[in-house]
């Protein structure tokens, strides 16, 4: 019999605070990391499973100690029993009743729990040689509907109606495969605009991006006024009429404020705003979606799970869903997420900046536009997935962007397994590239900033 044999966990950060990558108003100096799973079997085939939690830095110290507390639920366990049935695996651990506590189904353990899912659909995905888009493509309606937890959702999407909106949504599946296997998926990008970037930095990446086919360029906003009246001037006049702006001001501002601050930049021809205030105010949402009409919310990147999800569509309260692939409790949390979003008409702009979650939201997007599109309220809007431009070198298949366009991955399972090479240099405190990062007292990164306590805002602790 094949079992499940451990559950390793590495520590992997990325300085990017050295060069403001990732840089916004709430996270002025983020340093990406991954709180990393990699499940093992006694299988003599090489086949491994990869998931991981995307913090900021020191965050993993947490996220990795909640990941491993998940061991006694995988660790000698059927490999071929368990991958058969991850809907039930999964609800095994969300409705576990010491760690639920911890929740419930929201923040570290929650997150945790996605980690080791993702990394048995990256396993199953791999046994099955194929993509982890196709196989969510090849499952059946009721295969699919297995996977996800139907309490706290039948007052707004059944069982039965996920079932009736799979099959719907099929309508064209053929069509739409092989278009996004010869065109690709369209992208957005966020890498031009991150809030630490100057001015000559920000004209020239925006300008770029447009030339390179994006049909969208975001911007992080929500510090100074002045500036992002600046900053949007300088964007829209880099890209041009014909290519869309969206602003992120990651959760800034209170309610009445994101209304004056929104509507202050009407003249830019905003396609939406994402964060505007806390992820979990619903109504403070559809207030502000009431209050910057005709500009759209968006929000999701930081939703804990598929309750808020429901909350947020039944009050109207946004107008695009941007899920991620790490914050909700894996690939099953997020099939019902994307059902909700097509059982309510919204679309799915999904959440990628960060490293890894290019790699593995791009699998959740091709799914869903091609089991999904046939929905009649999906031709109402094009599909769009986030692009940022870097880290990607770290992943065996890493993404892809050719003309703006998302291309398929190819390579059995969710793209998600780093480069055995990366996990090294980069693993905290010991990779080389921490090392000299130590020696270097004012090297500037986030994270060793608060161990020299410094607040990255400058403010003393």
């Amino acid at each position: 019999m094949t079992k499940f044999v451990s559950l390793d966990t590495f520590d992997v950060r990325f300085p990017t605070s050295r060069s403001l990558a990732g840089s916004d108003a709430m996270n002025p100096t983020p340093d990406y990391a991954l709180a990393y799973a990699v499940v093992r079997t006694n299988a003599d085939d090489g086949r491994e499973g990869h998931g991981f939690a995307f913090t900021i830095g020191r965050g993993n110290d947490v996220e990795l100690a909640a990941i491993r507390a998940l061991e006694p639920f995988i660790v000698g366990f059927d490999v071929e029993e368990t991958l058969a049935d991850l809907g039930g695996f999964a609800r095994g651990l969300v409705w576990d009743s010491p760690l639920r506590w911890l929740g419930p189904e929201k923040g570290v353990m929650h997150m945790a729990i996605g980690a080791v899912v993702n990394a048995l659909w990256d396993l199953r995905a791999k046994r099955a040689g194929k993509p982890l888009w196709r196989l969510l493509v090849d499952l059946s309606p009721e295969e699919l509907t297995g996977l996800i937890d139907f309490r706290y959702l039948s007052d707004a999407l059944t069982a039965d109606e996920a079932v009736e909106l799979l099959a719907k949504g099929a309508n064209g599946r053929e069509e739409r495969t092989i278009e996004l296997e010869t065109k690709g998926l369209p992208a957005y990008t966020t890498s031009a605009g991150w809030l630490g970037y100057d001015d000559d930095q920000l004209i020239s990446l925006s300008s770029e991006a447009a030339l390179s086919g994006f049909s969208l360029v975001k911007l992080k906003v929500g510090a100074n006024q002045e500036d992002d009246l600046r900053r949007c001037g300088l964007v829209r006049s880099a890209i041009g009429a014909g290519v869309g702006l969206a602003l992120d001001a990651n959760q800034v501002w209170d309610v009445n404020v994101s209304v004056d601050r929104i509507n202050a930049l009407r003249e830019f021809e905003l396609s939406w705003v994402e964060e505007p205030t806390n992820p979990d105010d619903i109504l403070g949402l559809a207030r502000i979606k009431r209050g910057i009409a005709p500009i759209r919310v968006a929000s999701g990147e930081h939703v804990p799970n598929r309750v808020v999800f429901k909350q947020l569509l039944q009050h109207r309260s946004i107008d695009i869903m941007q899920i991620d692939a790490c914050r909700v409790a894996g690939v099953n949390e997020n099939v019902a997420n994307l059902l909700l979003a097509a059982k309510f008409g919204v679309p799915v702009y999904p959440h990628a900046g960060g490293v890894g979650l290019c790699e593995l939201v791009q699998h959740l997007a091709m799914f869903d536009y091609i089991s999904l599109g046939g929905l009649s309220s999906r031709k109402n809007f094009d599909p769009l997935i986030e692009w940022i431009d870097h880290l990607h070198d770290h992943f065996v298949e890493p993404a892809t962007i050719v003309s703006g366009r998302y291309r398929v991955p190819e390579l059995p399972g969710a793209s998600t397994q780093m480069r055995a090479e990366s996990i090294d240099e980069f693993s905290f405190p010991v990779g080389k590239a921490w090392i000299g990062e130590l020696a270097d007292p004012e090297a500037g990164t986030g994270d060793l900033n608060r161990v020299g306590g410094r607040h990255p805002g400058g403010l003393a602790w």
